[in-house]
């Protein structure tokens, strides 16, 4: 299934690029970088300096598609892991 703004928070992200537009860590504001992998509570962003674990939880993020078109993914919409978030499609949400 291709992956669009609107089925999104079904799917894997790692690979994908993610900036940070707002989050609980003030931190982390602006970070920018591809996911390189992501579990359950949190994704791991490679910065091109150093990967950074980002707690999912409360943060809001622009994800760029495969195609280049960009969306926002609130974190609390993403709190599983691929799998479990694959299932929810079969189950109908």
């Amino acid at each position: 299934m291709k992956i669009t703004p609107k089925n999104i928070i079904f799917h894997e992200l790692i690979g994908l690029q993610v900036e940070v537009l707002n989050h609980p860590d003030p931190r982390l504001l602006g970070v920018k970088g591809r996911i390189v992998w992501e579990t359950r509570n949190t994704l791991h962003v490679d910065t091109g300096r150093k990967t950074l674990v980002i707690l999912k939880s409360g943060g809001l993020f622009r994800v760029t598609l495969p195609g280049g078109k960009t969306t926002i993914v609130r974190g609390d919409h993403i709190l599983a892991s691929p799998p479990e978030r694959a299932r929810r499609i079969v189950r109908g949400r």
